[in-house]
């Protein structure tokens, strides 16, 4: 049997686990056991903005349900493909479940691609898969830092080499929402080692304060409720965030101080309003938020770097990032999908720890 969680797409907090019998694999096909994913605000943000974008697309659901893709490790239980063997792990995107059927193509050393037909029009960063024995970014000892940071932390790398590129649009300060999320923490540390000169402001919730100041990743650190206090300086504001409140009065404190508006997350998902990711800007102060799409810049900065650049670059700041946040945060272990339900509600809820990584066994 399969068990997966399906979502209601409409309704984020209920949630059901759908039982199935496992179907016969096709030819070529290969059957990937999940061993673990990580629950993160990253995988809230694929279900807000999950038809949008496509996100409910990977592992299509029925009747109005959707499965949230998460980031995590899995084994090969049964192989039609001639170069993938059973026992072999991979790492990549996977369903909040206990199974998923791929297709493996462009197979490699390293690597594959899932070419099962309904993911094709979908991003191919997400279909691709990592064959833990000859993957450079493994390490047996930081699989739950992987997990938990590094798709969110090339999220922020994407974001830095974009503002680089475009010379920070004159700012001295960068401003970030939710400074406690794992994808926040990524752009602050990318941005302390390639861009120095620019000031990194964290913005986030009174009782986060202590903790993000901790983590070393900010020159300075602010509650919202102090954003009144934000210097009237040239700034550039990404937010992870996605409360269209908090936005708006950064937008309305620095007025056409602020050069650039970027939105990326919906880590607040009961305060998303008509300038949130993945809803349409309204009128604000300043310039009109722009939607970060990751995939999109990565062909932009694998084109500007080459794709071996690339994969030096994020290397090295990875593991700069991985030695500046080790202990930042403690990894906890939950075991079933029933975990994994609720640990999805409580990220969805904002009412997880910063301090802690959540890892799923299903």
């Amino acid at each position: 049997m399969a068990s997966t969680i399906w979502v209601n797409k409409q309704a984020l907090t209920q949630s059901q686990v759908h039982e199935t019998a496992l179907p016969l694999l096709g030819a070529n096909a290969v059957r990937l056991r999940v061993e673990s994913f990580s629950v993160t605000a990253n995988n809230i943000t694929y279900a807000v903005i999950g038809d949008q974008f496509g996100y409910w697309n990977f592992f299509p659901a029925d009747g109005g349900f959707g499965v949230v893709p998460m980031w995590g490790h899995a084994v090969v239980e049964v192989s039609h493909c001639p170069d993938i063997a059973v026992g072999e792990r991979v790492y990549g995107y996977l369903p909040m479940g206990t199974h998923l059927d791929v297709v493996p193509g462009k197979v490699s050393a390293g690597g594959f691609t899932d070419m099962a037909a309904h993911r094709q029009p979908m991003s191919p960063i997400y279909n691709q898969y990592s064959r833990l024995a000859a993957d450079p970014e493994h390490d047996p000892a930081k699989e739950a830092e992987r997990m938990l940071f590094g798709p969110l932390f090339k999220t922020g790398f994407l974001i830095e080499a974009m503002l680089r590129r475009e010379g920070w649009f004159g700012a001295k300060n960068l401003i970030i929402t939710s400074a406690s999320s794992k994808t926040a923490m990524g752009l602050a540390s990318v941005a302390k080692d390639l861009s120095p000169s620019i000031k990194r402001v964290g913005l986030t919730s009174k009782g986060n304060v202590g903790f993000v100041a901790e983590t070393g990743f900010y020159d300075e650190v602010m509650a919202y409720d102090d954003i009144s206090a934000l210097s009237q300086i040239a700034s550039v504001c990404v937010d992870f965030a996605g409360n269209s409140q908090i936005l708006r009065k950064i937008h309305e404190k620095l007025a056409n101080h602020l050069t650039y508006s970027c939105l990326v997350g919906a880590t607040h998902v009961d305060a998303r309003g008509p300038n949130s990711a993945g809803a349409g800007g309204g009128e604000m102060p300043g310039p009109k938020p722009i939607l970060f799409f990751a995939p999109d810049h990565a062909v932009a900065t694998i084109q500007e770097l080459g794709p071996k650049g690339f994969g030096e670059a994020v290397g090295r700041s990875w593991k700069s990032f991985l030695t500046a946040a080790d202990g930042v945060v403690d990894i906890e272990m939950r075991a079933g999908l029933k975990a994994a339900e609720t640990a999805f509600v409580e990220t969805l809820q904002g009412r997880t720890d910063p301090k802690k990584g959540i890892i799923i066994q299903p």
